[in-house]
């Protein structure tokens, strides 16, 4: 297991994306994507489209985790499954599994992020709400009550 600014990976190779999350730069992120990548995920309300605005959203949640841990990693063609459990900043606990979607270059051009408890997915949402808010458009993330 590498252990790297708070990023840990245990039987994860995929080492480009679990490297973008340890350098917790919009930067990392964004020269992995296609120009016209799409982000869905369960705490977004509706995909984010574009490498900018996914990188900003990419960036800004790997600053939110206090931990982050990517437990295991299936290939399937252009498909890498990647499973992680995470601490927030505010010390909710939360799992889920990330789908990213590659081109024949082998840049993403697809994100799905499937986050789980509910409250724990709904917190996360509203502080990326604020996080990004002026940064990228708004209506993507759950506003806070």
């Amino acid at each position: 297991m590498t252990d790297v600014a708070g990023i840990k990976t245990a039987e994860v190779t995929e080492q480009d994306w679990t490297g973008a999350f340890a350098a917790k730069e919009e930067e990392a992120f964004g020269e992995k994507f296609t120009a016209d990548v799409v982000l869905e995920a369960a705490a977004l309300l509706r995909p984010v489209r574009g490498r900018a605005d996914v990188q900003t959203c990419m960036g800004t949640a790997s600053r939110y985790y206090r931990s982050l841990v990517f437990t295991h990693q299936a290939t399937n063609g252009a498909r890498t499954y990647v499973e992680w459990e995470a601490v927030g900043a505010s010390g909710v606990e939360f799992s889920g599994v990330t789908v990213l979607t590659r081109n024949e270059e082998g840049l993403i051009e697809h994100v799905a992020i499937s986050h789980r408890p509910l409250g724990a997915t709904l917190e996360f949402s509203a502080e990326m709400n604020r996080l990004t808010e002026g940064r990228i458009a708004p209506g993507h993330f759950r506003a806070a009550d």
